[in-house]
């Protein structure tokens, strides 16, 4: 199956893999592979790539996998990861045009060496511009939609789009653009401000989420959202989960919204913890918790 998705596939500039490895490029460090994983050279091949490829063919988008679970059987049809060149960034007066690749805590430094204030949050997002956008990421009571100015984005049948606040319908931890959307570069907008402050600001944020959460872990990020006028992690620890384990997951001591991998824990194992967690807090809570980690692929 592999090999006649790999001939159906167009020409590019970029690579091609067949039957990838992905537990390596995602924070879980768990998982099975693409089918084909597929790094396109620059906008123009990831849109060759998109116009050529059959009606039928499935694809996904990764990129650091810090908010993502493969599942054990891996991602079928073709995984597209964005390489080190759509990480560009740029300053243009108090905004910045970073590439989809480009790291959310390099724009909060490169921003604030700039004198732009506004984007310290960025610096506790551990992901990438791309995810943050299709997420609306958000930490410390800001999120993407409070800096957001344009994105581009590529459509799945190569079209280019460059999409306003309006276009992104942003919702809490969500926007609301197709899915086969891949976006490749946004421009943020913040506010002029002294850098040395800017940077202070921006080391208590680090500061207090390394005190807080378990960030040295193998872990997916926050794996909750929470409910409306409720924490998630209150949620877990009164149901009696903190800690709480299968195979090599975990509960994590430190911050109980975050599970993580203790060893070396399968995907199901990730993902049953999960469901143990939400159906503890249901029966003791009445509340059903929703999944803010994304989960991809087949067990």
């Amino acid at each position: 199956m592999t090999s006649r998705l790999r001939d159906a596939l167009p020409p590019v500039r970029g690579t091609y893999a067949e039957n990838a490895p992905l537990r390596d490029l995602v924070w879980f460090r768990a998982g099975g592979n693409a089918e084909v994983l597929f790094r396109p050279a620059d906008m123009d091949d990831l849109a060759t790539f998109l116009a050529g490829k059959h009606a039928d063919t499935r694809v996904s988008v990764i990129g650091v996998g810090s908010n993502l679970l493969v599942r054990d059987g891996g991602i079928p049809g073709v995984v597209v990861r964005l390489p080190g060149t759509f990480g560009k960034m740029s300053v243009e007066g108090t905004r910045v045009r970073v590439g989809a690749a480009a790291l959310d805590a390099a724009v909060a430094r490169q921003a604030a060496e700039a004198g732009i204030g506004g984007l310290e949050f960025l610096r506790g997002i551990p992901g990438t511009v791309g995810g943050a956008l299709r997420m609306n990421a958000g930490c410390y009571g800001r999120e993407i939609q409070d800096i957001f100015v344009e994105a581009t984005a590529i459509d799945g049948e190569g079209n280019k789009h460059l999409l306003s606040p309006a276009d992104m319908n942003f919702v809490y931890r969500k926007a609301g653009v197709p899915d086969d959307f891949v976006f490749v570069e946004a421009v943020f907008e913040g506010e002029q401000g002294d850098p040395a402050e800017i940077k202070a600001r921006m080391n208590a944020l680090v500061e207090q989420r390394e005190s807080t959460q378990p960030v040295k872990s193998k872990t997916g990020g926050s794996t909750f959202k929470n409910p409306p006028g409720q924490k998630s992690w209150q949620l877990i620890d009164e149901a009696g989960c903190r800690g709480l384990m299968r195979g090599q997951a975990q509960v994590s001591e430190k911050h109980c919204n975050f599970l993580i991998n203790a060893g070396d824990a399968t995907a199901a194992d990730i993902e049953g913890l999960g469901e143990e967690v939400r159906a503890r807090v249901k029966a003791k809570s009445g509340i059903e918790l929703e999944w803010e980690i994304k989960r991809v692929g087949v067990p």
